[in-house]
């Protein structure tokens, strides 16, 4: 008598597969189901729908509570201040990645809150010089359920005043309207498609390569794709900043393209621990003609290995 999970070893090969078969069927179905995540709990906890790109869901943070400015642009919370948390799902747990905007009294007693919580801090530095009043940019990582994740960032951002109420779509919009130079000669200089958001023109630019961390790959919508804002200033000029994600090889080569066509070289550093291969990422800024300033910025992209459009 044959017992299910016993192979038989004698009669015809199609016994034989139906047995093992039979085993499969019944191991899958006594295997548990992976949890699924309930996203709209992390929406309200963040107050905030995520935007999702592939499997990740990443929030904005933006610090629109601030008045910064730098050398006489008044930066918009899209433009420099925009703090962002992403999770990125991995079997029944999530991979959080963030980046937090602060001013300096805040540092101390946010992280303080992270690392009591279990969190883990990578980085902690400038984006810019000259901001007034200045900021700071503290990255965060950690691995667990995505919902308890999202409740200890905002345990630890309620001893900041980053705000988490949301401005109404419609203002949003109207915002998002608000970019007065020629959109489509920046995006071919540059050499890819931006997109208006909120008074800002943004560029979301992904490497060709993979980025591991602790042997998980990072996406772009993670940290490691290219950002770079442009603020329409008046005239068709613009300010503009953002991070480029290099490798040490390209380090070099890049800053020099930025620095020889009138973009400034404001930090350099990481944001990850762990990374494979290391990345180091480099913030810039400049106020000048727009068409001028996507032409450098354009040059500068030629350095590193990005995705092509």
């Amino acid at each position: 008598m044959n017992t299910l999970g016993t192979i038989r070893t004698k009669g015809t090969n199609m016994n034989r597969v139906l047995s093992l078969a039979s085993i499969a069927v019944s191991a899958a179905l006594s295997m548990p189901a992976a949890a699924q995540t309930d996203w709209s709990t992390v929406d309200t906890i963040l107050t905030r729908t995520g935007a999702i790109s592939g499997d990740v869901h990443r929030y904005g943070l933006p610090r629109s509570d601030l008045n910064v400015s730098l050398d006489g642009v008044a930066l918009k919370p899209g433009f420099a201040l925009g703090g962002w948390v992403a999770f990125e799902p991995m079997g029944d747990k999530s991979m959080m990645m963030g980046d937090l905007v602060l001013t300096e009294t805040e540092i101390n007693p946010v992280m303080s809150k992270l690392l009591s919580e279990g969190l883990q801090v990578t980085a902690l530095h400038n984006h810019l010089l000259r901001a007034n009043p200045p900021t700071f940019y503290m990255h965060v990582a950690g691995t667990g359920d995505p919902a308890q994740l999202a409740r200890l960032v905002r345990t630890a951002l309620e001893d900041s005043k980053t705000p988490f109420d949301v401005k109404p779509p419609a203002e949003a919009a109207a915002a998002s309207a608000n970019v007065n130079f020629d959109t489509a000669q920046v995006d071919a200089a540059v050499g890819h498609k931006g997109k208006a958001n909120g008074g800002v023109y943004q560029f979301g630019i992904p490497r060709a390569d993979t980025i591991k961390m602790d042997g998980m790959s990072v996406p772009g919508a993670m940290g490691t794709a290219i950002a770079i804002n442009f603020q329409p200033t008046g005239g068709g000029k613009a300010a503009i900043t953002g991070d480029f994600v290099a490798l040490s090889s390209e380090l070099n080569p890049l800053i020099t393209t930025l620095r020889d066509n009138g973009i400034e070289v404001t930090a350099i550093h990481n944001h990850m621990v762990g990374d494979d291969p290391r990345t180091f990422f480099i913030h810039f800024w400049a106020n000048d003609d727009a068409i001028k300033l996507a032409n450098g910025l354009g040059a500068a992209l030629k350095t590193l290995n990005v995705a092509q459009k």
